[in-house]
């Protein structure tokens, strides 16, 4: 039996904006060349996604971030060795979107807003995927020959309270992108991104 969940629309959050937040890596190369200088010394890198879903005009859209105008990414990031993938992907989430403490888009009347930071709910595990080599491709599967995957990158659905507030770094845009933009678009988006909607057809929206 499918789960249900609630929806929130978009128009229900604050958006503000904060800080740039550079690339680690200024190149593909080199950021592949990180990840094998730190799979030498700690082995299998661990990443966490968050999949945030809103609806608008009677749609389930998935917020994504968007770089160079060209290049997008779920929010998220890898873990340090032995972290809680619960825990760390909140601290992510809250890195790459909510605000400042000194931001007053996060304080209301009374102090500090609820839904400054830190309020994310960590849902299903949705999807891994697995790099089997230091290279970009990724699968949702091991390959029968790779003994000692590179990378796992796990997606989590995220839920948040309709009075969010986000804080999206300067040189980075937050989009929201319907499930049929998504749909068979791999060529735009990615494998990865592509099989959201796949993802999510397990779910029952409910609107709010």
């Amino acid at each position: 039996m499918a789960s249900t969940i609630i929806l929130q629309p978009l128009s229900s959050f604050t958006f503000t904006t904060k800080e740039a937040q550079p690339e680690e890596d200024p190149s593909v190369a080199a950021r592949l060349q990180r990840l094998q200088n730190n799979y030498e010394d700690f082995g299998m890198r661990r990443t966490v996604e968050g999949v945030l879903v809103v609806h608008e005009h009677g749609h389930p859209h998935v917020l994504m971030l968007q770089i160079a105008n060209a290049f997008f990414k779920l929010p998220g990031d890898y873990l340090r060795p032995g972290e809680d993938e619960t825990e760390g992907i909140k601290e992510r989430l809250d890195a790459r979107l909510a605000p400042v403490a000194s931001d007053p888009a996060s304080f209301g009347p009374a102090g500090p807003m609820g839904g400054a930071g830190g309020d994310w709910e960590v849902g299903d595990c949705l999807a891994q995927w697995w790099r089997p080599a230091f290279e970009t491709f990724m699968y949702p599967y091991i390959p029968a020959h790779i003994t000692k995957p590179k990378e796992c990158k796990r997606l989590y659905l995220i839920n948040m309270p309709p009075t969010k507030i986000l804080a999206v770094p300067k040189n980075m845009k937050l989009l929201a992108v319907p499930l049929f933009e998504l749909y068979d678009n791999s060529q735009r988006y990615g494998p990865q991104l592509a099989a959201i909607p796949h993802l999510l057809s397990r779910y029952n929206f409910v609107y709010a």
